[in-house]
Order: structure tokens, then sequence, then C-alpha cells
């Protein structure tokens, strides 16, 4: 992901804490922390390359990826969903690699409906898109809208008109760009209420050029958290134990559900992440969270610890 996305010179200079909770983020979790949280970390995709030989086996193929990308996370930003409307037997054979497990899919809606002209007239695509990913079945998470960068409030009548008629049945979450939805506290104010009406959730981006994106507002009781690292620089690990402390906070506030997805320029990295992140969890809240394993090179022995940055 290149949005928000500074100069390793400039990410010093950065002020990476997140904003106070605001005040209604007490209501929507219900202050008391439930019996069981639902968490997914994972990634935006399972085609990296570089993780062949690193947590896939060295021989591993393109078609191999995914069934190798599940024995390692619970759950993936599915940006591939994006860029095509795929059927049922295409979205089935990518839920059967998943058999068994407590795997979720999060599809991004088709780039058809949120980036090519505007929202209205889109009933049909938007229909193809969700019978599609029915086939996912129980590892179907929320759908997760992202508009354009230049999509301003000055269209919210179209945008809560859209999200009006958006089933029910199925968990949505927004992501908006343009800073005007952020910088006056009218216009983020009806927002967020608007999303709360409707139960629709709004996406957190945490990336260093864009701090407004990290607004930390809940408007269900769920929380879908995009996280932009810069390859291993030390603020991502100073980052993380600011999202720890917060998650933390949620959990015991009645988080119902947390999707969690670590993004990097080329994900070579991500791995070293979010070990980092489920080892910390874990630990905090007695979780058995997923975690990446790496293959131990020849010669290593096995348990060796991991070097996560200089």
């Amino acid at each position: 992901m290149k949005f928000g996305k500074l100069p390793e010179s400039e990410l010093n200079t950065v002020d990476f804490s997140l904003p106070q909770e605001p005040a209604g983020n007490i209501k929507i979790l219900g202050g008391e922390k439930r019996n069981k949280v639902s968490i997914h970390i994972g990634c935006p995709q399972w085609g990296v390359p570089g993780w062949v030989g690193k947590i896939y086996p060295p021989k591993a193929r393109e078609k191999d990826f995914l069934a190798n990308y599940v024995q390692h996370f619970n759950g993936i930003e599915l940006n591939a969903t994006h860029y095509k409307i795929y059927d049922q037997a295409a979205i089935a054979k990518w839920a059967d690699k998943a058999n068994g497990r407590n795997f979720i899919f999060c599809p991004k809606l088709y780039q058809g409906v949120t980036h090519q002209g505007g929202l209205r007239g889109k009933e049909g695509m938007v229909a193809g898109f969700l019978q599609g990913i029915k086939a996912f079945k129980e590892h179907l998470g929320p759908v997760f809208m992202q508009l354009s960068d230049s999509f301003s409030p000055a269209r919210k009548e179209e945008l809560f008109a859209f999200l009006q008629s958006l089933p029910k049945e199925v968990t949505f979450f927004l992501e908006l760009r343009h800073p005007d939805w952020f910088v006056q506290d009218a216009v983020r104010k009806e927002l967020f209420n608007t999303l709360y009406l409707l139960k629709t959730g709004a996406v957190i981006t945490d990336t260093a050029g864009r701090r407004d994106c990290a607004h930390m507002h809940l408007t269900i009781p769920k929380a879908f958290v995009r996280f932009v690292a810069n390859s291993l620089h030390p603020s991502d690990y100073i980052r993380l134990d600011t999202w720890i402390a917060r998650i933390i906070n949620w959990i015991e506030l009645g988080l119902q559900e947390l999707y969690f997805f670590v993004h990097m320029e080329d994900e070579l990295y991500s791995p070293e992440l979010i070990i980092y992140l489920t080892d910390k969890l874990n630990t905090a809240c007695g979780l058995q969270l997923a975690q990446p394993k790496f293959i131990e090179p020849e010669g290593r022995a096995a348990g060796s610890q991991i070097k996560f940055f200089d």
C-alpha cells in the first residue's frame, strides 16, 4: 500500500501516537468484557514470492500459495476481489483451502462500484459481487469498501444512500481517504453518526503520511484496522505496542471482533510484525492466535531467535 507512504528519512519526524479514545466508543462496545472476542490477523494477499523459503516451502508454486498462507495466518484482507467479480465456483476453490480452519476472508468491494463513476446505478455489480462471495460460507468476514482519494463530503448524500441500500445480513466496513471527511468536526460527526445508524463499520487506516485516517472511531462493536508498516523500521514496533494497548482496552470494553491487517511495500517482512503482535496479544489476553512459522535454514538450530531489526 502506497497510500500515506513517506520516505524513511521522514519517519522519525512523524507523531505516530493514536488519538484519545472517542467518547462514543464505550457506548458502541457496551462497556463490559465479553466472554469471547474473535480476532483475525493477516495480510492483504497470499501471493508473495519472497515468502518462498521463508514461511512457504522452498519449492512452493504459485498455485499452492493460498494453501500455505492459511497455515500461518487466520485472516486475509482480500484485495483480489477489488479487480474482478468472481463467480461462486472460483470463490469456492479459495474457501476450500481454509476448510476446517478458523480462517476469514475479508473481500474488498469491486472497483467498478467504488472507483469507476458514481455509486448510483451499481445495484447489478453489487449483487454480482455478493452472489460470488456467498461461496466463502463460514469463512466470509466483513466486506471492505474503499472509496477513491477524490471522494469528498460534497458527495455525502450519494454515499449515504448507497450505504442504506446495502443488505443488512452482510457486515460492511468503509474506508474514506479524502481529508475533508476528517478536518471539520460537523462533517466528521455526521459521518460517524450515519455509519452508526446504518450499522456500517469505519475502517481505521494507520499510515505515516495520513494520520487523520487513524481516527479511532468505532461505529459497530467490531474493528477493521489497516496498519501500514515501513519494512521493520523501529517505529513499526513502537506503533504496534501502542496498538496492542488500545486493542486490550477495546477487549476490556466489550469488543466483539477485530480484523487487523499488516501492509508493507512488498509484504516481505509482514510475518515478523505479525509474530510480534500476536505474541503480545496471546500473552496479555490468554489467546491462541495463529502465527507465521519460519522455515529453519540449514544449519540453524530450531527455535533460535529471530532477529527482527538492527
